[in-house]
């Protein structure tokens, strides 16, 4: 488990093929500071499992689903990620419950500078739409924001805002995005239980006679 405070930006030194999926070493001091074999680190929101590490750098296998469903494809050779070491038991809860599990991808629609800050407008496919709700949580290539406006939930096509402080745009890789960037969404784990749960709520029985 993760929390979206994000540690460090890391760089891909390496993307090799490997099977129907990739191999990717990243270069992350921090995050292998005290990383071990099968350790998880989250790569821009993204769970990952460390099987080779050196001083400053891990190698994580990336299978096809992640490929398909996140920007994880899209990664070269000097990309730059967020990272974050999956929190300690002990550890403090500084953002929201992210799981590393990436449900899928939007594309920044427009940015608007403030005298310290940014608000993010980025696209929402259909299916994501009613799990994301104004003050609510969601993770943005790895990083926990709260939800600052939502498209109404008639309109034609989706989108959120987020409003991102000095700090978030220079310690994570938000600060750089442009419009037309992909960047990777996952929702609040409650609400994904609670449109689970309701999807096999039984229908509601019919009062004999009529209604009254």
């Amino acid at each position: 488990m993760f929390t979206g405070i994000i540690e460090e930006i890391g760089t891909v030194t390496a993307v090799t093929p490997s099977g129907d999926g990739v191999r990717l070493t990243v270069q992350a001091e921090t995050a292998v500071s005290d990383a071990g074999h099968g350790d998880s680190i989250a790569i821009s929101g993204v769970c990952l499992t460390v099987i080779e590490q050196g001083a400053d750098w891990f190698t994580a296998d990336v299978m096809r689903e992640t490929l398909e469903r996140a920007t994880t494809g899209a990664l070269a050779a000097g990309s730059t990620v967020n990272v974050e070491r999956a929190m300690s038991p002990h550890g403090r809860l500084g953002g929201h419950i992210v799981q590393g599990h990436v449900d899928g991808t939007g594309r920044v629609l427009e940015v608007r500078p403030g005298a310290q800050w940014q608000v993010v407008r980025v696209s929402l496919p259909a299916e994501l739409a009613p799990l994301v709700v104004e003050k609510g949580s969601i993770t943005v290539d790895g990083v926990s924001l709260t939800v600052s406006a939502v498209s109404p939930a008639d309109a034609g096509s989706h989108w959120f805002e987020i409003s991102l402080i000095p700090e978030t745009l220079t310690a994570t890789t938000l600060g750089g995005r442009v419009v037309g960037d992909a960047v990777n969404l996952e929702t609040d784990i409650l609400a994904r239980h609670v449109q689970r749960l309701h999807a096999f709520a039984p229908a509601p029985t019919p009062i004999e006679g009529g209604s009254r």
